[in-house]
């Protein structure tokens, strides 16, 4: 979907298919066809932007048979779709029963990372649509934490400042920009927002950016308005946005509000849970070591990285942290000119959910990403943006 920004810039907006497990590239073609599709068609829209994640298999493919992006693009084309995003983050395996800490590898110390996101960079080069010069793809924020080092931070840093000299290279051949954006994420060394911009300074290329995922921005209870204060000073550039909203339970010392939330415990992703304190931010990697005991603090609210559908808070005494999600969309494209122009709804937990609130099939999913997106849509237009055909 696309909009027209007060300023005359196209704001582009995406959902992310990393709900749809598929690891081949025979894989995407197929969730092109049977969820994408169908999401188009319920909306009502022409075209419609998806944000393509591709794992290392799939990738591998397409860099490796000089056809296949052609093959890919057309496919595209012709169920009404396109590409202006890719979601780097997870390698391989996020439609497994587990998930959990297996999703920040390889991390960026990783030669393997390095050459994905070559690769994935090269392919979205080729399915840029024709009046589109400039694509984005989200990564892994450096690494988990406890994997990191002195010497693999240097590592990745040079990674990192290869990826950069490799798009300039890219951009001279095709023509085509593409932009990285690291997306912090709770239990990183890229935390928040604030712990990217040492790395990325250092990098120092505006080739290389921050991805504000909201739902994460609000795990880590930041406010947005600070984070996109200090990423401006800083000359750090949000190349692209994800629209999620977290768990959030006011009073987690409440015995009904840890029932509620214990069922949100689910053993395939990891539910960072964070809290404030008088002392600073506390926090457990997962849900159930919050629920389990007297590990976090209950004093004060509780958000936990959960992507709840946009559409659809939980019920009460749980809630969700949409209010965050608008307040941040309101200065990333609110303001004289867009600090982003990709914006992707990204609930990729829809299967994860609790059962009750779990979608029944292909149909109900499909609904239930229209309903995301016609948010989306209704938060740009309000914000002023004008929705082009």
């Amino acid at each position: 979907m696309r909009f027209r920004h007060p300023d005359g810039s196209v704001v582009h907006l995406a959902y992310c298919t990393n709900v749809h497990p598929a690891e081949t590239l025979d894989g995407v073609l197929a969730q092109l066809r049977d969820h994408c599709e169908p999401v188009r068609r319920r909306l009502g829209r022409d075209r419609l932007g998806i944000g393509l994640w591709l794992a290392g298999d799939a990738a591998h493919a397409l860099v490796t048979d000089p056809s296949a992006p052609r093959g890919l693009r057309t496919e595209l084309d012709r169920r009404g779709l396109e590409v202006v995003t890719l979601n780097g983050f997870p390698y391989e395996g996020f439609g497994a029963e587990e998930v959990k800490y297996r999703v920040y590898q390889p991390d960026w110390a990783d030669p393997q990372r390095l050459a994905h996101t070559t690769a994935l960079a090269r392919v979205l080069a080729q399915l840029l649509p024709d009046d589109v010069t400039e694509g984005t793809i989200s990564t892994l924020p450096l690494a988990w934490r406890t994997a990191y080092d002195d010497e693999r931070a240097a590592t990745a840093h040079a990674a990192l400042t290869t990826l950069a000299e490799r798009l300039d290279a890219l951009d001279e051949l095709t023509g085509h920009s593409i932009r990285i954006g690291l997306e912090p994420e709770p239990g990183c060394v890229v935390e928040t927002t604030h712990d990217a911009i040492a790395p990325l300074t250092a990098i120092g290329h505006q080739r290389i950016g921050i991805c504000v995922d909201t739902c994460h921005l609000a795990t880590s209870f930041e406010d947005p308005d600070t984070a996109l204060d200090a990423l401006a000073q800083a000359g750090v550039p949000v190349v692209k946005s994800q629209l999620s909203a977290a768990l959030h339970a006011e009073h987690p010392h409440l015995p009904e509000v840890r029932t509620a939330l214990a069922a949100f415990d689910e053993p395939r992703f990891l539910h960072q849970t964070r809290t404030r304190t008088a002392a600073g931010l506390r926090g457990t990697d997962d849900l159930g070591e919050a629920l389990g005991g007297d590990t976090l603090p209950d004093a004060s609210p509780w958000r936990a990285h959960f992507h709840v559908p946009l559409h659809a808070a939980p019920a009460a005494p749980l809630t969700s942290t949409l209010p965050v999600l608008r307040a941040a969309l309101t200065r990333l494209v609110g303001g004289p000119h867009p600090l982003t122009r990709h914006l992707e709804v990204e609930t990729y937990t829809w299967q994860a959910l609790p059962p009750e609130l779990r979608p029944r099939g292909r149909a109900q999913l499909a609904d239930g990403i229209a309903a995301e997106l016609t948010l989306a849509r209704d938060l740009l237009t309000d914000l002023g943006l004008k929705e082009l055909p």
